[in-house]
């Protein structure tokens, strides 16, 4: 563990060079045993980044951290790790390591992001309130994930934990600390429904810089982001893109024309950069969420058709997920996502699943 968390700590590495730098020599703790001469080779490392890898400065810090991890009880999941988040796991730019308070899974059927300003109004907050209810009054087992600021944030984490719904909030610093100390008390309640989520050891420089950063993880964990309330300029609206960047559903809800907070939702959905949302019947509808309290019986349907060992797998795995999107099939089956793409439709042309917007499958 202590080499998994010190080559996030090499000055000039980040997490795509980390992962390159992984991939060539074969392990992290080569990474530290491998000669100057040999890391100078590698694609992107040059004579500075190979004297700050052999120089090894960074050990003694990782291993700082992990004295703090084991006296707080804190989870980490490396990228390659099993229980890392799949879904953030597609995106290039995602964390090398993940340090986590609480329990929840990451890779969850359900989730979705729900960002705004921290100048909420009491529309926007009105909004977040509502319809989060309205989610799980349809009895949707989703996890909200936010950013647990102020506004908008924090008024989908406080209603998630009213509607019985799991939530995560994402840090922008590190877990030896609450950002707002007046988000304390929620934050203790999010580690009994959810859990708390940061890249960042404990101890890092308060970087304004670093809650943008931590856009990328609320958005990547996350099926679609939903705005609900922004300005011309924001960090919702940074989410927002980089969600779009991931390939991901994004949803805002619109405003009055002259309000400021406002202007940000508007334009989204003026340049097609967000669907515009007002229920949760849009959500459903864009997202391919089943809301039939009783599916047809699939049990006698596989026999009368020949399947491949693959075809019937995937066909197993749909019936008892409800749905699923083509990576966590992938993920969960090992299959490569070209091959998979040709197994599901076959098993579409047979009638035993169909395809929902988002690269979702679903029983048929």
């Amino acid at each position: 563990m202590k080499y998994k968390i010190a080559v996030t700590l090499i000055p000039g590495i980040g997490c795509i060079l980390a992962k390159k730098l992984i991939a060539y020599v074969g392990s992290v703790e080569g990474i530290f045993s491998e000669k100057e001469r040999n890391l100078i080779k590698i694609p992107g490392i040059g004579e500075y980044l190979a004297r700050e890898i052999a120089n090894q400065n960074v050990l003694k810090r990782a291993e700082e951290e992990l004295g703090f991890i084991e006296k707080k009880g804190i989870t980490t999941l490396f990228y390659l790790d099993k229980d890392y988040p799949e879904r953030l796991k597609h995106c290039n730019d995602a964390p090398v390591m993940l340090f986590v308070k609480g329990g929840v899974n990451f890779n969850h059927p359900k989730v979705i992001s729900i960002v705004g300003t921290r100048n909420a109004t009491r529309y926007g907050k009105e909004i977040c309130k509502d319809f989060i209810s309205e989610i799980a009054n349809r009895n949707h087992d989703v996890i909200i994930v936010s950013g647990l600021a102020f506004g908008i944030d924090v008024s989908a984490h406080r209603a998630a934990l009213e509607n019985g719904l799991q939530t995560i909030a994402v840090l922008g610093h590190g877990l030896d600390i609450i950002y707002p100390a007046a988000h304390e008390t929620v934050a203790r309640k999010i580690l009994d429904q959810g859990a708390l989520v940061t890249e960042f050891l404990n101890n890092s420089s308060f970087d304004k810089q670093n809650f943008v950063k931590r856009n990328r993880i609320i958005a990547g964990i996350s099926d679609a982001t939903i705005v609900v309330e922004s300005s011309e300029k924001g960090g919702a609206l940074i989410t927002a893109e980089i969600a779009n960047s991931y390939n991901r559903d994004v949803f805002a809800f619109p405003g009055k024309i002259n309000d400021k907070y406002s202007l940000g939702c508007n334009k989204l959905i003026k340049s097609n950069k967000a669907a515009l949302i007002e229920s949760v019947n849009d959500l459903e509808y864009i997202l391919g969420w089943d809301t039939k309290s009783d599916k047809k019986d699939l049990q006698q349907v596989i026999p009368f058709i020949t399947l491949s060992d693959d075809e019937n797998n995937i066909f197993r795995l749909l019936k008892d997920s409800g749905e699923m999107n083509i990576d966590s099939i992938s993920y969960q089956l090992d299959i490569p996502v070209n091959t998979l793409s040709a197994l599901l439709l076959n098993l579409e042309f047979s009638g035993l699943i169909k395809s929902l917007p988002g690269k979702v499958y679903t029983p048929a």
